[in-house]
C-alpha cells in the first residue's frame, strides 16, 4: 500500500497544485458570501476528486492480472496515452501564456463570481475537480496505479483518501484558516491571488510536463 501511494502523491500534488480552482476559493473567500461559498466549492472539490479517482480505480481493476514480474503492455499504454495527453496540456498552456506586459485573462466567470450560491459553488468545485481535462488525466492515471496494485478494498479505500486530503489541500487550508482567522488571511490571499493569476500558465505548463513525462517514463517501464 505504501508503494502505492508514492506511486500517485506526485499525481494527487498535480491536482493540488491547480491555480485556477485557488483563485476561485480565493476569490469566494474575498466575497460577501464568503463562509458559505467556500464551504459548498470546497465540498464540490473533494466530491469530484473521490468520484473522478474511484470510477477509474474500479475500471482499472477489471484489467487482466498479470504475474507481477510480467510486463504489462494494456497499463503501459494506457499510461503512454496519458502521459502524451498531459504534455499536450502542457505545450497549449505555455503558448497560452501572457506576453511580456500583458494582463493574464481569467475565465470570465471568475467576475460573477460575487453573485454565486451554495449550490452553484458546490457544483463548480465538482466541475473543476472531476471534469476538468488536467485534473481528468491526473485522477485516470492514479487509478490506474490503484486499481492495478491488487490490494484489498480497505486499503484501496485509504490510498483514495490520501489522494484526496492532498490533492485537496489547497483548497481546504485556506477554506479552514479563513474559517478560523479571517482578517488575518484577507492580504496574503489577495497577494497570493494575483501571483497565481499572473504565473498560472507557467505553473500549469511546468507541471505539467514533469508528471507528463513521468507517466510516459512509466509506461515504457511496464511493457
Amino acid at each position: 500500500m505504501g508503494a502505492v501511494i508514492g506511486e500517485t502523491l506526485p499525481l494527487a500534488l498535480g491536482v493540488a497544485i491547480s491555480p485556477i480552482p485557488i483563485i476561485a476559493a480565493i476569490l469566494m473567500l474575498l466575497s460577501p458570501k464568503a463562509r458559505v461559498t467556500s464551504v459548498g466549492f470546497l465540498l464540490g472539490w473533494v466530491l469530484g476528486i473521490v468520484v473522478a479517482v474511484t470510477v477509474f480505480t474500479l475500471l482499472s481493476s477489471t484489467l487482466p492480472e498479470q504475474d507481477a514480474d510480467a510486463s504489462k503492455p494494456i497499463q503501459g499504454v494506457i499510461q503512454l496515452v496519458l502521459g502524451a495527453g498531459l504534455l499536450f496540456l502542457a505545450l497549449r498552456q505555455w503558448r497560452g501564456r501572457p506576453k511580456a506586459g500583458e494582463e493574464p485573462q481569467l475565465p470570465k466567470w471568475m467576475q460573477a463570481i460575487d453573485k454565486v450560491t451554495f449550490p452553484v459553488a458546490l457544483g463548480l468545485g465538482f466541475l473543476l475537480s472531476a471534469v476538468n481535462p488536467k485534473n481528468l488525466l491526473m485522477a485516470a492515471a492514479a487509478g490506474v496505479d490503484i486499481g492495478s496494485a491488487g490490494l484489498d478494498t480497505g486499503s484501496i479505500v485509504l490510498v483514495i483518501a490520501v489522494f484526496t486530503l492532498i490533492a485537496a489541500s489547497t483548497v481546504l487550508v485556506p477554506v479552514v484558516g479563513y474559517l478560523i482567522a479571517a482578517e488575518k488571511l484577507r492580504g496574503p490571499l489577495d497577494a497570493l491571488r494575483v501571483w497565481l493569476g499572473r504565473e498560472n500558465s507557467v505553473i500549469m505548463a511546468v507541471l505539467l510536463l514533469v508528471i507528463g513525462v513521468s507517466l510516459i517514463g512509466k509506461g515504457i517501464g511496464s511493457f
